[in-house]
């Protein structure tokens, strides 16, 4: 009769001491499964998926002074390609001009109305001239606030008989601004100067 006692109280023990360990190992696995959770959560909130001809491409966020300086060359870029690529359409010219002008201050607007008043663009449409530009290089300098600029591009001119091929150097400052349709980087450009425009070089078609 004790003996069979003893042998329950030990069968309790032992059912007890592995419900335990095994309530235990729940309470671990279920701890561990919620940190590695937070953490993929905290991951997966630093990243941005865009959807791009049917591709799913990661981006990722950081902060604006990470990506200033490529950042600033993109907008000068738009501002320049928009401002000089020509073509002997009046709706084209227009639409780039805007787009241009919406990333710079009234400097930009000045050189247009210049441009304008001296027959330029009435000279590319009645001439079937088109105008290109290639940006080569653009050096920023950072370390001062509004960031100095200087950009050094190529523009290519084509006419009916010839490519004219053009060194074309310009500078600035750049300034933040909220971001917008219209301006996505967030820079405004201003005091933008032409300090070089020449020809280099000619080509007969």
């Amino acid at each position: 009769m004790f003996t069979q006692m003893k042998n329950i109280d030990t069968a309790f023990r032992y059912v007890r001491m592995f419900t335990l360990i095994v309530i235990v190992a729940s309470i671990m696995l279920c701890g561990f499964v919620l940190y590695k959770s937070y953490r993929l959560v905290g991951s997966m909130q630093g990243k941005v998926y865009i959807l791009a001809n049917g591709k799913a491409l990661e981006a990722y966020a950081s902060d604006r002074k990470d990506n200033i300086i490529v950042e600033a060359k993109d907008h000068i870029k738009s501002f320049h390609q928009n401002f000089f690529t020509l073509d002997p359409d009046e709706k084209v010219i227009q639409t780039n001009i805007t787009k241009a002008l919406y990333l710079a201050d009234g400097s930009a607007k000045r050189a247009y109305d210049n441009l304008k008043e001296n027959s330029y663009y009435s000279n590319i449409i009645s001439g079937n001239i088109s105008q290109q530009v290639n940006v080569d290089s653009i050096q920023i300098d950072i370390n001062r606030y509004p960031y100095y600029f200087r950009c050094y591009a190529t523009e290519k001119i084509i006419r009916t008989t010839s490519i004219v091929f053009r060194s074309l150097v310009t500078e600035g400052y750049l300034r933040n601004v909220s971001r917008s349709d219209n301006n996505s980087h967030g820079f405004l450009i201003e005091r933008w100067n032409t300090i070089d425009n020449r020809d280099v070089k000619t080509e007969n078609r």
